[in-house]
């Protein structure tokens, strides 16, 4: 499997990658908690290549000497040496494994342990600009890939240098004609795997893409969303012949892949072939003019097999090397980049909160800075990288449709005469210059037309996001200035796509206060009217929700995103009010649960109720990122602007 091994080394030999001192330094970092680990293996390597090579200076002994003399305790003694070797040696390699897993898994925890606080720490505009499958790569992939570089790589390189190195030795000794011959066949052995290695990764490339292309297929319309929709729309045979077209792809690379692999194995034989008969011939005549013995060429051919799969492993390592250090490149590239959301070294922590938020002149936009994200990476057989699912367009065509930059030409909506449409929300702006004060207690509602703005002023709130110019600040502190623990504590949000772990009502529940008593469970999730629900349920409160809460419906899901909410307690309420997906009685249920969710708290509320804008104690309207009105319902109709639009579109008919 020499042969084999070398090849994939070879797999991602285009990507280039450079090993730097820098590179190899911090990647020693890594090690260094397990170098007492890492000198067991030596100790090992050293312990099992040393019996590696008695067992063809046994044979030698017995051949030449032993059965010649007819010495039958002697003959007793060699065997039970050829039955200890390799018991010892299979002790050894036991010992070898423990050690050399040890550090494995030890480096993938510490690299993927380092990932994932580092993630947990980047904004949301990280996570809004790339792919869940990149970093799930980044923790599984690339952690596996960076840890094989330092308990697999290293190891065998050490390993068949120190046998290379030792085999040699041994063979000079025993007859140095012959491993002068045996050592110049190998140019032609490189020559030949590298060239075959070529074709090989090639095909392998393919597979994989082919196969990704299957596994994307699978993944779309195999999902509950996907399944769903074949259904509906009636393309079950559709599918079924795409997934087997697709699935005919994969049978055909992987026919190739087989038939060209056997080949490669065929040549390298005949290859290594070549080397051993010129060892043998040449041996044979020594033999025959008593140059040497024959147990001495039973011995060399014998060290000579063990020679070039050492040789082998050695001409591929330093790409295999270099490959395993690209891995950590991208695990490093992770840990380096640099956090959007800081936390001052001398920030404070909110106390008392009395819930007076303040925006001063804020002005935000989603623009992306480019040194803050993950490069694009190609990875051969991953879902990420393959065409449409559906359609198989290709990134390519995407970008060619769009315009050279792989951006949409559309910047503003136009009308049929194709002039600018005013009533678009597109812009470069999120918001604009926008101040306003929400005293303790006080409800304020956003309202505006959609892409207005108001999802991204409730974003600013908890740091999701720091603006780009102006301040925000509670209870007087610039929210740069106080702790991220301290201020999640103080503000609580409800999104308009509530999300609900695949767990129990209880975990999801508890998840905002891990210590909260069954009591006060219960009593928030009276307050959200949800209690009565849930006692309904034949599992309770341990009922599982289902994945992203699939098993509950839009309004009990809503209820139960309140309830845990009432159950941190936060002193600043954030929420988007949406019930237009809702029926009449969820709608109403979560209407009254809103009023006990906000009594007491300063609320900031994306309103789409009547309800909650007259009860509101001052109405931002927003437009492209702008605060255009403000007031009471009452004076802002009196104005007879964009809020008396809004009323008459949408309000108006509303029961309150």
């Amino acid at each position: 499997m020499h042969g084999y091994g070398f090849f994939m080394s070879m797999r991602q030999g285009d990507e280039k990658p450079k090993v730097t001192r820098e590179l190899l330094l911090r990647v020693l970092d890594y090690a260094k908690p397990y170098w007492g680990h890492i000198t067991g293996m030596l100790v090992t390597i050293l312990l099992s290549t040393g019996l590696s090579l008695l067992t063809p200076l046994i044979f030698r002994n017995m051949i030449d000497v032993v059965l010649p003399a007819k010495d039958t305790q002697r003959l007793i003694w060699l065997g039970l040496a050829l039955l200890f070797i390799p018991a010892l040696n299979g002790g050894i390699s036991v010992v070898q494994r423990r050690l050399n897993s040890t550090v494995g898994e030890g480096v993938i925890f510490d690299l993927r342990s380092a990932l994932f606080s580092r993630l947990q720490r980047m904004s949301l505009r990280f996570f809004t600009n790339t792919k869940t499958g990149e970093l799930m790569s980044r923790l599984n992939n690339d952690v596996v890939g960076a840890q094989n570089a330092i308990s697999n790589t290293i190891v065998n390189i050490v390993t068949n240098f120190v046998e290379a190195v030792a085999l040699l030795s041994v063979m000079l000794t025993l007859e140095w004609r012959l491993t002068v011959v045996s050592v110049l066949i190998l140019p032609l052995f490189i020559v030949t795997a590298q060239r075959l290695g070529n074709v090989l990764r090639d095909i392998a490339r393919q597979s994989m893409d082919i196969n990704a292309q299957m596994n994307a297929h699978m993944n779309e319309t195999l999902n509950i969303g996907g399944a769903l929709l074949v259904k509906l729309f009636g393309r079950t045979r559709e599918e079924e012949k795409r997934f087997r077209e697709r699935a005919a792809n994969v049978r055909d690379i992987g026919i190739r892949r087989a038939v060209v692999g056997s080949s490669f194995f065929v040549i390298f034989g005949l290859v290594t072939a070549v080397g051993t008969a010129l060892v043998y011939g040449l041996g044979g005549y020594f033999v025959i003019t008593d140059v040497f013995t024959i147990g001495t060429i039973v011995a060399f051919g014998s060290y000579l097999g063990q020679l070039y799969g050492t040789l082998q492993g050695l001409a591929g390592a330093p790409v295999e090397f270099s490959t395993s250090m690209v891995s950590f490149e991208r695990v490093f590239e992770v840990l380096d980049l640099p956090h959007d959301i800081i936390e001052k070294k001398n920030a404070v922590a909110l106390k008392d909160v009395k819930g007076e938020l303040e925006f001063k002149d804020v002005t935000f936009n989603y623009k992306v800075d480019d040194s803050k994200l993950l490069k694009d990476v190609k990875r051969y057989g991953k879902m990420e990288d393959v065409k449409a699912v559906i359609s198989g367009q290709s990134s390519v065509d995407t970008k060619n449709a769009k315009g050279g930059n792989g951006q949409s030409s559309m910047v503003n909506r136009q009308d049929d005469n194709g002039e600018a449409d005013s009533t678009s929300q597109a812009r470069d702006v999120a918001l604009e210059g926008l101040s306003f004060i929400a005293r303790p207690g006080q409800l304020v509602a956003l309202v505006g037309p959609s892409g207005a703005g108001k999802t991204t002023v409730t974003y600013l709130i908890p740091r999701l996001y720091d603006p780009t110019d102006g301040l925000i600040r509670i209870d007087g502190h610039d929210l740069r200035d106080v702790t991220l623990e301290s201020l999640s504590s103080a503000i609580g949000m409800v999104t308009q796509e509530t999300y609900l772990f695949h767990d129990t009502i209880r975990t999801n529940l508890t998840y905002a206060k891990p210590d909260a008593t069954q009591a006060e469970i219960e009593s928030a999730a009276r307050a959200a009217n949800i209690h009565n629900f849930i006692m309904d349920l034949s599992e309770g409160y341990d009922t599982i929700v289902g994945e992203r809460g699939y098993r509950l419906s839009g309004g009990e899901k809503q209820r139960i995103a309140l309830a845990r909410v009432i159950l941190k307690n936060p002193r600043i309420l954030v929420l988007d009010e949406a019930t237009s997906s809702l029926d009449s009685e969820s709608e109403s249920l979560i209407q009254d649960a809103l009023k006990h969710v906000m009594a007491g708290r300063t609320s900031i509320v994306i309103a789409h109720r009547l309800s909650t804008i007259l009860a509101a104690d001052l109405i931002l309207v927003m437009d492209r990122g702008k605060i255009v009105e403000r007031g009471t319902h009452e004076e802002l109709l009196a104005v007879n602007g964009l809020y008396a639009q809004l009323y008459e579109t949408q309000f108006r008919g509303e029961k309150v």
